[in-house]
């Protein structure tokens, strides 16, 4: 439940592994755009990726999107060819290595760690801070922390945000976002994933153990879960994740998405 203070509405569809739509007073943001079939294959040296299903919806289904908000550009279940279509034109807020890779694109600005950023998408105006992510050595990774005057401020001053992690495992340094923030909505990527790296299988996205406790430690009052089914690389899938939740505590505070299902969060 969104505290008093916060003076929005956040509504969300998820489309499928990190892709979502986040509707916020009529301006959306699209997360890590991926809309290719079930079934594509990704030869990406150290793993063959390969997802299991559709996305709920097409890129002809999707409407007027204002902003990007793109983790990294690297990775095929962030960011796919078709996905790619869509950043032309719009405002896309991703790491510094992909603002680079996704030249010349003058709407597209790389975030480094905790640099904020001021954004003016559907003619609402946000602030917009880049969070650290600990993903695959050697590739940058970013999370988002969403800030507009019309969220509110908690009544210890903090500014009342939308937090969407990206792909991460926890680590300490995420605990610094609620010195500086009250999160509402905390959009978390799931599914406990692997890389098959030589020195052995690493882990690069969040359990729910994980999960549960950066949603603890933030205070926030809303945990949406993303990223946690159709790739082989995943190993704790929706089933296996509610249950973790649940486990921990935190199972009243979910709001769980159905693909291609508008849904009011806060």
């Amino acid at each position: 439940m969104a505290p008093s203070t916060f003076k929005s509405s956040l509504t969300m569809t998820h489309i499928g592994t990190a892709t979502a739509i986040l509707d916020i007073d009529g301006v959306r943001f699209l997360t890590d755009p991926f809309f290719s079939p079930a079934g594509t294959e990704w030869d990406v040296g150290v793993a063959v990726l390969k997802n299991t299903e559709t996305p709920a919806l097409g890129l002809e289904n999707l409407p007027p999107i204002d902003a990007i908000l793109l983790s990294h550009e690297d990775h095929p279940d962030n960011l796919d060819e078709l996905g790619r279509r869509l950043l032309d034109g719009r405002h896309v807020l991703t790491t510094m290595d992909g603002a680079k890779n996704l030249a010349p694109r003058p709407g597209v600005r790389g975030l480094k760690p905790w640099e904020t950023v001021p954004l003016v998408a559907g003619g609402k105006k946000f602030q917009v801070t880049g969070i650290p992510c600990q993903h695959v050595p050697g590739n940058e990774c970013t999370g988002f922390v969403l800030e507009s005057e019309s969220f509110g401020t908690r009544e210890d001053g903090r500014p009342n945000v939308i937090y969407f992690s990206g792909d991460t495992v926890y680590f300490d340094e995420l605990d610094r976002i609620k010195e500086r923030w009250h999160v509402v909505a905390a959009v978390l990527n799931f599914g406990n994933a692997h890389a098959p790296l030589p020195e052995g299988p690493l882990q690069i996205t969040m359990d729910g153990k994980q999960g549960a406790h950066l949603f603890r430690q933030l205070g926030a009052d809303v945990l949406v879960p993303m990223h946690f089914e159709s790739w082989g690389h995943f190993t704790q899938f929706g089933h296996e994740l509610r249950s973790v939740l649940d486990g921990e505590g935190v199972g009243d505070k979910v709001c769980w998405l159905t693909p291609g299902e508008a849904k009011i969060v806060i």
